[in-house]
């Protein structure tokens, strides 16, 4: 395995892993709150609503030329990317609430709660709360799954890599039968979004006519310079809220 397989497969696992985290929190929510019948029925509608996704983008990106299929991966790794970053970056800081999946599961369980007396053999409040939760989550994924093993040709290598990440927050959910708060989900995402943005940077280069040297070698420049760049915008932005409170 090259060292870009292996950044790709380590990139999906960590993103995968995350959203598979925040899933679970509100499958977890709704199921035992209310009827697990109905959250593994919205769970399994979302995956084959995901895989009619993946199946579809998978074969529309197949389709472009080499070049215009770089670029436009490119492209995407970097939206999805930025954003993640940025959230990662404003929680280092201490500019934005660190995602707690405690407190989600708590939020989760009492909306339930409020949500009314289930009707019928199905009870659709529970059934569309799991199907939204594990679509809008999984969308991502999806994305990020594609885009890297279209671009390397080797969609069973991010594929592998999603279904262990996928298996392994699973099993440990049902092992714990709590939400999984330890896990450092916010250090995750801060890696993810370096990987995330590092390709997304190299292969839109790459797309637009550019030639690095030294080939996918030079991912281990981009990397730790995607990475310094971001710790200093942390420390940047934790210098401007220390001054902006001793002004107060």
């Amino acid at each position: 395995m090259s060292g870009a397989e292996l950044g790709l497969a380590v990139s999906v696992f960590l993103a995968c892993a995350v959203e598979a985290v925040e899933a679970l929190t509100i499958v977890m929510a709704v199921g035992q709150t209310r009827d697990w019948t109905s959250a593994l029925a919205g769970v399994g509608a979302a995956v084959v609503a995901l895989t009619a996704i993946v199946a579809g983008l998978g074969s529309a990106l197949l389709s472009l030329p080499i070049d215009a299929l770089r670029l436009v991966i490119g492209v995407l790794l970097l939206l999805i990317g930025v954003q993640w970053l940025r959230k990662a970056i404003l929680r280092a800081a201490g500019l934005k609430a660190m995602h707690d999946e405690s407190d989600i599961y708590r939020a989760q369980v009492e909306a339930a709660r409020a949500a009314g007396r289930r009707l019928g053999a199905l009870d659709r409040y529970t059934f569309a709360v799991s199907f939204k939760g594990v679509l809008l989550e999984g969308l991502e994924v999806a994305l990020i799954v594609v885009t890297f093993g279209v671009n390397r040709h080797r969609v069973g290598l991010a594929a592998v890599a999603a279904g262990l990440a996928i298996a392994a927050v699973v099993a440990a959910g049902l092992a714990v039968r709590v939400p999984l708060a330890r896990v450092p989900e916010n250090t995750m995402k801060f890696a993810v979004g370096v990987m995330l943005c590092s390709f997304g940077i190299f292969w839109g280069a790459e797309g637009a006519g550019a030639s690095w040297p030294g080939g996918d070698a030079f991912l281990l420049a981009i990397i730790p310079t995607v990475l310094a760049a971001s710790l200093v915008a942390v420390a940047s932005l934790r210098r401007g809220a220390l001054r902006r409170s001793a002004l107060r």
